[in-house]
C-alpha cells in the first residue's frame, strides 16, 4: 500500500485560505485517484473531493464545491487541496487517501491508502 503524507495544516482566522499538500512516501503516485476527506467535531469522516492522477478529472461533494479546489502537480508528485473562505465549522482533521482501483468514490472504504491527517483550525 502507498503511504501518504499530508502537510500544510495550521491555524487561521475565519475568512482566510489554506492549501494542504499530499505526497506519497514512495517515489511516485502509482494510484488511480487521490481523495481528500475530513473529520470535523462530532461528525463521521466525510468526502471532500477526489482527482484522478493520470487525467486530472475532479469530483467534489456538493457541499464542498465552490470553496474547495483539488489539483495535482505531476512534476512535483503532489496533490493539493486549496480551501478558501474558511469558517470555524471547517475545523478538523483533513486526510488524503488513494486508490489503485477504477473508481474515485465518495466512501472511505473506496480507498486503500491513507495519510495520518493534517489539523486545520479556524478561529472565528
Amino acid at each position: 500500500q502507498e503511504q501518504l503524507v499530508e502537510s500544510g495544516g495550521g491555524s487561521v482566522p475565519a475568512g482566510d485560505s489554506l492549501t494542504l499538500s499530499c505526497t506519497p512516501s514512495g517515489r511516485h503516485f502509482n494510484m488511480y485517484a487521490v481523495a481528500w476527506f475530513r473529520q470535523t467535531q462530532g461528525k463521521e469522516r466525510e468526502f471532500v473531493g477526489a482527482i484522478t492522477w493520470s487525467g486530472g478529472t475532479t469530483y467534489y461533494a456538493d457541499s464542498m464545491e465552490g470553496r474547495f479546489t483539488i489539483s495535482r502537480d505531476v512534476s512535483h508528485n503532489a496533490v493539493y487541496l486549496q480551501m478558501n473562505s474558511l469558517q470555524s465549522e471547517d475545523t478538523g482533521v483533513y486526510y488524503c487517501a488513494a486508490t489503485a482501483g477504477i473508481r474515485a468514490g465518495p466512501r472511505p472504504t473506496d480507498y486503500e491508502s491513507w495519510g495520518r491527517g493534517a489539523q486545520v483550525s479556524v478561529s472565528s
